[in-house]
């Protein structure tokens, strides 16, 4: 039987498809390591059993050497749960922000005691007009990317990280998410055998953005 990307875990496409079966895995590494959590999914899916994500909260206290970082889009859900769950110092929490429709979500992650919390406008369709980034440990900013993506502009991207930097927050530019979206013909990330090689080309005004936050 064939599987999405070959992998099990896909063995439904992009259903919800839970795998108690690999919540060990994090013990067996021997070198720490930088796990993104769901990375095709939300780990606060309204189909996801609070007990299913206190166990995956249980195996990543427990694992005290790996960083685990969630993003998700049901902040509500985690202030619902969130007394339910250890959030020990090794766990990154992020919300993803579209545009302004979805600023309130950052007010909401203000509220859960986790030690880095971050924001992802990614993908960025639209200004942002917040501004209030008291509270925040880091920022990501990417373009769309694929066939369909809309365009991401510049100014977007540097009222955001001037915000950043006014507020010493860490900030990482993603993308563009596509190379007609770059203003930089000349950046050299968009070369894929660049190191920091990124859809669209990374660079702002010819310098990488890829700060990680201090704590």
């Amino acid at each position: 039987m064939q599987y999405k990307r070959g992998i099990y875990q896909y063995r439904n496409g992009f259903e919800l498809t839970l795998s108690p079966g690999r919540l060990n895995d994090p013990y067996k590494w021997k070198e720490p390591q930088l796990v993104f959590v769901n990375s095709m999914s939300d780990l606060f899916h309204e189909g996801v059993p609070d007990e299913y994500i206190i166990e995956i909260f249980k195996v990543m206290n427990a694992a005290p050497k790996h960083t685990f970082q969630i993003l998700t889009k049901r902040i509500e859900r985690v202030v619902s749960i969130a007394a339910k769950l250890l959030w020990s110092k090794n766990i990154w929490l992020g919300v993803s922000v579209e545009n302004n429709e979805f600023t309130h979500r950052i007010a909401l992650l203000k509220t859960i005691p986790v030690e880095i919390k971050f924001i992802s406008f990614e993908p960025l369709l639209g200004e942002i007009e917040f501004s209030d980034y008291l509270g925040i440990d880091w920022v990501l900013v990417g373009g769309e990317s694929g066939g369909k993506a809309r365009k991401v502009e510049k100014d977007w991207i540097l009222s955001i990280k001037k915000g950043c930097i006014d507020q010493n927050v860490s900030f990482f530019f993603k993308q563009w998410g596509k190379r007609e979206f770059n203003p930089d013909k000349n950046d050299i990330t968009l070369d894929k055998k660049h190191r920091y090689y990124a859809k669209g080309g990374c660079m702002i005004d010819g310098k990488l953005y890829r700060e990680y936050p201090n704590k």
